[in-house]
């Protein structure tokens, strides 16, 4: 497989999953305007551990998945590269977003 082809893989999932991660910080931050006062109720609990549950299976699909195919069919090397590419991405977007946090 072409490192070109491996390389935007790695920026699709991790566009994607840092997309995800901002619509998860937006619902939160908007969380008590959205739904309104927990009121100390057992189900803002439930309702933000679901939340934690799915953000990480979504997550480990859009992070693992691919990489996890393409090892168990026998695409190691290129496994890992998608892997190391796409958390490299996922880095590169972090000090963006960091560097916005600093800066303003």
């Amino acid at each position: 497989m072409l490192k070109k082809t491996i390389i935007k893989y790695a920026f699709i999932h991790a566009v994607g999953a840092a997309a995800y991660i901002a619509l998860i910080a937006t619902l939160l931050s908007y969380a008590s305007k959205i739904f309104g006062p927990a009121n100390n109720s057992i189900l803002g609990a439930m309702a933000f551990l679901l939340v934690f549950v799915i953000s990480a299976a979504i997550m480990g699909l859009l992070i693992l998945g691919k990489p996890a195919f393409w090892y168990l069919d026998g695409l190691k090397r290129e496994a890992i590269s998608l892997l190391f590419y796409t958390l490299g991405f996922l880095v590169l977007i972090a000090v963006v977003v960091f560097l916005i946090l600093l800066i303003f």
